[in-house]
């Protein structure tokens, strides 16, 4: 027996919370669309993301080790589909709209370049006459504009909801062509979650491949609170068990920390604000989704420590100085002689902003293809 999509409507309605979005009362999409007979907005914006090249395109994008350091180490693929699982924990928890913080979450990096946060720091000092560089904005532009899959309309034609949660602010937002969404008040609480649910995935799984390829050490966390006093418990209940798999037991033990502390303290605030529909999560004076006062400052010691002995380690640095040349060179040779860009590139390029195109270009460029396009251009042995 098929389930339709007004059936699934009415569970949402029925289910869930009255302060959740609900996809049958979504403000909608730019171009106006029939609706799936089977499938709802949020769900259809899940697939077309998952379905789009950019998304294709994270299985090669650095989260903080470069695509061939090893392939047991997170890539931005990876990195978005567990953001993807702990915010659909929550929002299941919360009796919210999971399919709508999955859509958000799944779409949330789709506009990092190469390299990481050093490819992006790079993009932006090279973009500076130009409105500059951010990838927040820049999964926005692929959404809206730089996806060409369907012939109706350029970009994906998400929903104004998802389109909200993945520029991550709270005031009006300009989408990249002039084109603007009218927003007020705070997100809903399915993009809130999406911004905890990215923060708490990235903390411990940096944390993992940080452990595992000896860039940090066990004697190091012994000063980060939360994660000794979890290390503690595990190693007197489970003492023989071997180190690679207490390590394990302890980052999924933070996990769920955080991710409890957060759903105890999220309902706190909604009760505290009175918060009792959609309308009031944007009347609301601040974010709702938040970590308790208690776990709040262990979390920042977190945070804090993977900064200075991770994102800040010499490894990491010069493979972020290397990216900075490497991209550099890129822009450099692209905007000295345009006509070496790919035929559909140059054309774009001549009609609209050549740097902007160029910009977008290098953007969309996986780190294993930057590596391979920049070897083509100046080892004078490479084949072009």
């Amino acid at each position: 027996m098929l389930q339709t999509r007004q059936e699934i409507e009415a569970w949402e309605k029925q289910s869930l919370a009255p302060y959740a979005s609900l996809s049958a009362e979504s403000m909608g999409r730019e171009y106006p669309q029939e609706e799936h007979p089977y499938r709802s907005r949020f769900q259809r914006d899940r697939d077309r993301i998952v379905h789009s090249k950019a998304f294709r395109r994270l299985e090669y994008k650095t989260q903080v080790f470069v695509n061939h350091e090893g392939d047991h180490y997170r890539t931005r693929l990876t990195h978005s589909l567990e953001v993807a699982q702990i915010s659909r924990g929550i929002a299941r928890m919360l009796r919210l709209n999971e399919d709508l913080a999955e859509a958000v979450c799944l779409a949330h990096d789709l506009g990092h370049p190469p390299f990481g946060h050093s490819g992006q720091d790079v993009m932006n000092e090279l973009m500076k006459d130009r409105g500059g560089f951010e990838h927040n904005r820049q999964s926005l532009r692929i959404v809206t504009v730089l996806e060409d899959r369907y012939p109706q309309f350029p970009g994906l034609n998400l929903s104004f909801e998802v389109l909200e949660g993945i520029s991550k602010h709270f005031t009006d937002y300009d989408l990249p062509d002039g084109r603007g969404f009218h927003r007020e008040g705070q997100a809903s609480l399915e993009a809130q979650i999406a911004n905890l649910s990215d923060e708490i995935a990235y903390n411990n799984h940096d944390l993992d491949d940080g452990l595992r390829s000896g860039m940090i050490s066990l004697e190091q966390l012994q000063k980060v609170e939360i994660w000794q006093e979890l290390y503690e418990k595990v190693d007197a209940e489970l003492p023989q068990i071997r180190l690679k798999v207490k390590v394990h037991e302890t980052v999924r033990r933070l996990i769920n920390r955080l991710v409890t502390d957060l759903v105890e303290q999220t309902m706190r605030n909604i009760e505290a604000g009175a918060v009792h529909s959609l309308e009031d999560v944007r009347k609301a004076p601040h974010s709702l989704v938040g970590f308790s006062e208690e776990l709040r400052p262990k979390n920042a010691e977190l945070k804090k420590f993977l900064f200075k002995n991770l994102y800040r380690h010499y490894r990491v640095e010069r493979m972020a100085d290397k990216a900075e040349r490497i991209l550099r060179d890129l822009f450099r040779a692209y905007t000295n002689n345009p006509k070496i860009l790919p035929p559909w590139i140059f054309e774009r390029a001549g009609r609209e902003d050549p740097l902007r195109a160029i910009c977008d270009y290098i953007a969309g460029m996986t780190d294993r293809f930057a590596l391979e396009e920049h070897r083509k251009l100046f080892d004078p042995h490479a084949r072009v």
